[in-house]
């Protein structure tokens, strides 16, 4: 019994290690090449494993795509990006603690993502799998920041004249990978100035009190 115990742990560890360099491979071809160029054959080859390995194990190439998104959206922590981000809409009652925070899983979170949805966006114009899983990946990121709206709304954080799905949608906007590409790759501002902004910028859009109209003939 012991000796099957100690196989089992050594090929799950190989099964481990397996898919550790397929997507580090794949990472790096997916960037370098692009999508539709890289193919799973060359994944294969690079981390020295099957093609028929990586099809059991992701499902192809869009599966394998998939789970590196997974991975790069947990972060670098030890604690996963979206549990940390619980915990802290949990443990704070201060909203523009909570945005701020926010801000800094932005910066943590998206030089490792969002080139990957880059790469995708890219790839979705001429590639039926990769629009298909960038709409997936579109829609998962919109039902996170809407989980993120409710409990901004439950605990009466947002303005009086923002709906949760529209919260929702402000959120989804500034997690996105096209604004990363805008401000960082075009603009070469660093991760964490635009963590900075998007936490100022969630404060300004999320909290701010609608401003009261004035009532006829008083001076604007």
């Amino acid at each position: 019994m012991a000796q099957r115990t100690y196989d089992s742990t050594r090929r799950r560890a190989k099964a481990a290690r397996t898919r550790d360099d397929v997507l580090a491979a794949a990472r790096r071809r997916f960037l370098e090449d692009g999508y539709v160029a890289t193919t799973v054959a060359a994944i294969a080859g690079d981390a020295g494993t099957s093609v028929d390995t990586i099809y059991k194990a992701f499902g192809g190439k869009p599966g394998v795509l998939r789970a590196i998104c997974d991975v790069a959206l947990t972060g670098t922590g030890p604690v996963p990006a979206e549990e940390r981000s619980d915990a802290l809409q949990a443990g704070t009652r201060d909203p523009r603690v909570i945005l701020r925070g926010f801000g800094r899983l932005t910066s943590e979170v998206s030089p490792l993502v969002s080139p990957l949805l880059l790469v995708l966006r890219d790839a979705a114009a001429v590639d039926a799998d990769a629009a298909a899983l960038r709409t997936d990946l579109d829609a998962q990121r919109l039902v996170r920041m809407t989980h993120n709206a409710r409990n901004l709304a439950g605990a009466g954080h947002l303005r009086t004249d923002l709906s949760v799905e529209e919260a929702a949608q402000i959120l989804w906007t500034y997690s996105s990978p096209e604004l990363y590409e805008l401000l960082v790759l075009r603009q070469a501002w660093s991760p964490e100035h635009l963590g900075r902004f998007v936490g100022e910028a969630l404060i300004a859009a999320l909290l701010g009190r609608e401003r009261p109209r004035p009532k006829r003939g008083t001076p604007v």
